[in-house]
């Protein structure tokens, strides 16, 4: 448990789920001065949570390529709020490429999209030197930026007890057992008061090489299977792209070779990886594909952010508080019982 001494004001609030969604939702209203309790049903290492497997992109331009513009509109925002609570989040711009034969898929996510600036060979290699001679142009969003999840998850934990709040590891609660206003961010497990939440399967793949240096997320354009390559720390690299309409777990057979496939037309270099973990979490989707912040009195309930929980969560808190704080509703976001 992790609990500060501060002594705090007379408006508790409770929230459930520690991932992203609801290490959010705890910051911003510890900060503002809120009694906040957060409890988390598994322990500190978070392994039971969809944020442990995420990818951490804050890409809102390149998602609005398949996602609805409140999508951006959040993912935007939330660029701000990351920035001010932990200013080292690296902002150093995504890539995106794509190979000769998917040149017509490249075109039409270059003009889907907006924030970028087109790179010629020379001007790819010059930002990125391991990728010189793979691919004859990029697109550079400069503005877009990725955090590890497993290592900022613990640093936003830490800032909400700085600024006052409990947060309670391996607590299982009920939200009908709580007195005061409670914020619930369980994401599946709250299905039993969401129906209409799915689960949608995404995997990764985490390999290790010194052979190859990024310094920011790529994205390889396929017809069939897209793919991000994100550097993380100590020549890690994270594999991902998969989204399958599925609530199993683990990491298919078709899915491994088909990112280790992507990832070796990246650059070759990664073929001689070294593996160190396969995994999958499920994200919390509506059938909209939409994020949503329902509220019943004493009751919110944060949920549906599907595959842009780092992307978008800091907007939503700020959201929730807006309301809590001021009345405030977002038409786009909010539905109130």
């Amino acid at each position: 448990m992790y609990q500060s001494t501060t002594p705090r004001g007379d408006s508790p609030v409770t929230i459930i789920g520690a991932g992203i969604a609801g290490a959010w939702q705890a910051l911003l209203f510890a900060q503002a001065g809120h009694d906040v309790t957060l409890h988390e049903k598994s322990d500190a290492a978070m392994m039971l949570s969809t944020s442990h497997w995420a990818g951490g992109m804050l890409a809102p331009w390149c998602e609005s390529e398949v996602s609805e513009p409140i999508i951006s509109r959040l993912g935007l925002r939330s660029l701000d709020l990351w920035r001010e609570a932990l200013p080292d989040t690296p902002f150093n711009g995504s890539l995106v490429v794509a190979h000769a034969r998917d040149r017509n898929d490249f075109e039409r996510f270059a003009k889907l999209t907006s924030g970028h600036r087109r790179l010629d060979a020379a001007g790819l290699a010059a930002l990125e030197p391991s990728l010189e001679g793979r691919f004859r142009d990029a697109l550079f969003f400069a503005a877009e930026g990725h955090v590890e999840p497993r290592r900022v998850l613990p640093k936003l934990h830490e800032k909400i007890v700085a600024a006052g709040g409990t947060i309670r590891f391996d607590s299982e609660v009920e939200a009908r057992d709580i007195d005061g206003l409670v914020i619930d961010c369980r994401g599946l497990a709250a299905r039993e008061a969401q129906p209409e939440l799915r689960g949608v399967k995404g995997e990764m793949i985490l390999i290790e090489t010194d052979e190859v240096q990024l310094a920011r997320p790529v994205r390889l354009i396929h017809p069939r299977w897209p793919l991000y390559v994100i550097p993380r720390e100590n020549n890690l690299f994270m594999l991902g792209a998969t989204s399958i309409e599925a609530e199993d777990t683990g990491v298919s057979v078709r899915s491994a070779l088909e990112l280790l496939g992507a990832a070796y037309a990246v650059h070759p270099a990664f073929a001689e990886a070294r593996i160190v973990e396969f995994g999958s979490g499920l994200r919390p989707a509506f059938p909209d594909n939409l994020p949503r912040i329902a509220i019943e009195e004493q009751r919110i309930s944060v949920n549906g952010l599907y595959r842009h929980g780092f992307l978008i969560a800091p907007a939503l808190a700020e959201l929730t508080l807006n309301y809590v704080a001021r009345g405030q509703i977002d038409n786009e976001v909010m539905r109130c019982a």
